[in-house]
């Protein structure tokens, strides 16, 4: 970039931060955003966008038209934050109790913000359209994402990019990779019914937490002797609740978990195992049991052209050797609904530095990041739209 818009950055990206450290402080739960939504919302029309709220719930678009004809580019932010009790001392702590941004949304809103000002000081850059969008509810099962598609957020749209600011990764990289990215998030829920009684005659119950204690065992052989070893998958048992006291059968046992995979086959097989084994395991020990199947979000799985740009366009702004390709996470992203709709890249921002504070795990309370990294993280974006409205 020119001296111009290296000055651009430097003027704005102080403002990217005091966004960020606001919403820090004031964060709101999964379909809950509303004072997210209208801060976000008031921010854009102070740039002059065209803006539409209450989009798939909360969802907020922020909308540029170029003079010149082209395609139109989707950026998405999400915007939610996590049931977790802020457990940093610094000044942007969240002021509300048992809230906080542990996974980084607040930065992806502020780059996304950043963008929208970039585009709003050169409009002449632009060629076509592109939409801003701020997507509520990525922290929980059934999303925004699919809200927002049938508000019509894609209707004509052509590509779709999303960042997600990565601590595993330093400040100053980049990560991607095509085709499956991240997983499929799936959770189940096992209630085992038995009879209770007394812990000194168990012959006359039938122990639903025994039964359980059985079915953990079981679920666990389910990847290693049932899926194919080259295909990665997960099963997860969460929580396992049972029991009133030391000396009482357990007449009821709770199992709860979650169930990672990439293909919709190993993805089908691994909830047929679970319901078959508990059947079986409920059968041997004499309760019953029900399942609760909960189907998450598809696996994020980025177009191979569109990946292709992002190692073209991604040393514009990174040092080649520090943009490179990513292995396959098993967290899992509702940003993969938009890239079954039109083709599309995820994106990791590396944003850890522990000199900083940063080199904590997301989704934990002394969660943070290196705000450096909303710099480098909406520079990527414009280029992004540039290299696609260009045909680069």
């Amino acid at each position: 970039m020119n001296l111009m818009k290296e000055a651009f950055w430097d003027q704005w990206y102080p403002r990217m931060v005091e966004w960020r450290r606001h919403l820090h402080m004031h964060p709101e739960l999964s379909f809950q955003e509303k004072e997210t939504s209208a801060f976000i919302a008031a921010r854009l029309q102070e740039l002059g966008l065209a803006v539409k709220t209450g989009v798939g719930g909360h969802g907020v678009i922020g909308t540029l038209k170029g003079d010149k004809p082209g395609r139109t580019v989707v950026l998405r932010s999400d915007m939610d934050a996590l049931p977790i009790e802020d457990g940093k001392s610094c000044e942007y702590k969240s002021r509300v109790q048992g809230v906080m941004h542990a996974c980084g949304h607040d930065g992806h809103a502020s780059m996304l913000l950043g963008a929208a000002a970039y585009y709003s000081t050169f409009p002449e850059e632009i060629q076509g359209e592109i939409r801003f969008m701020f997507q509520p509810a990525e922290e929980v099962c059934p999303g925004g994402a699919v809200e927002m598609i049938k508000d019509g957020a894609l209707d004509g749209a052509d590509v779709v990019y999303g960042l997600h600011l990565w601590t595993p990764l330093p400040v100053g990289t980049a990560a991607s990779a095509p085709g499956p990215l991240m997983a499929a998030a799936d959770e189940f829920f096992i209630d085992i019914t038995g009879r209770g009684g007394h812990g000194g005659m168990p012959h006359v119950t039938a122990d639903a937490l025994v039964a359980g204690a059985a079915l953990v065992m079981q679920l666990q052989t389910i990847v290693s002797r049932t899926v194919d070893p080259l295909q990665p998958a997960v099963v997860t048992v969460g929580t396992m609740q049972a029991g009133t006291a030391q000396n009482v059968i357990a007449s009821s046992c709770r199992i709860t978990g979650t169930v990672r995979t990439f293909d919709e086959p190993t993805r089908a097989l691994i909830r047929e195992r679970i319901e078959h084994m508990t059947r079986t395991v409920s059968e041997t020990y004499g309760t019953k049991a029900a399942v609760r199947y909960l189907v998450g979000y598809p696996p994020v799985v980025n177009d191979e052209a569109e990946t292709a740009r992002f190692f073209r366009t991604a040393p514009r702004v990174f040092d080649a050797d520090q943009v490179t390709v990513s292995p396959k996470l098993m967290p899992a992203e509702d940003f993969a609904y938009y890239l079954k709709e039109i083709p599309g890249c995820f994106i990791f921002v590396g944003a850890g530095n522990p000199d900083k504070g940063a080199m904590y795990p997301h989704h934990h309370p002394m969660f943070d990041f290196d705000e450096d990294a909303m710099r480098y993280g909406a520079k990527l974006l414009v280029e992004m739209v540039s290299s696609y409205q260009n045909g680069e």
